[in-house]
């Protein structure tokens, strides 16, 4: 499947509403909960850098178009 625009926009917003998700759950949910708590933030965290990360590869990818 070869990525387009769209599909750039669209991992972008996703990979920037896990990292909202992963603040707002480190603000929002008391520390108390233990691993649970560490888990849930480091989780939402590292799943919207890996997809912002993705991202930021293909639009460095010069040659040749980037395929998901």
């Amino acid at each position: 499947m070869v990525e387009t625009q769209r599909d750039r926009l669209l991992l972008s917003v996703v990979g920037a509403a896990c990292i909202g998700v992963g603040i707002l759950i480190a603000v929002a949910v008391p520390e108390s909960d233990g691993a649970a708590w560490v888990m849930a933030v480091a989780g939402s965290l590292a799943a919207g850098v890996l997809l912002l990360g993705r991202v930021a590869f293909a639009w460095l990818r010069t040659g040749r178009r980037a395929v998901l």
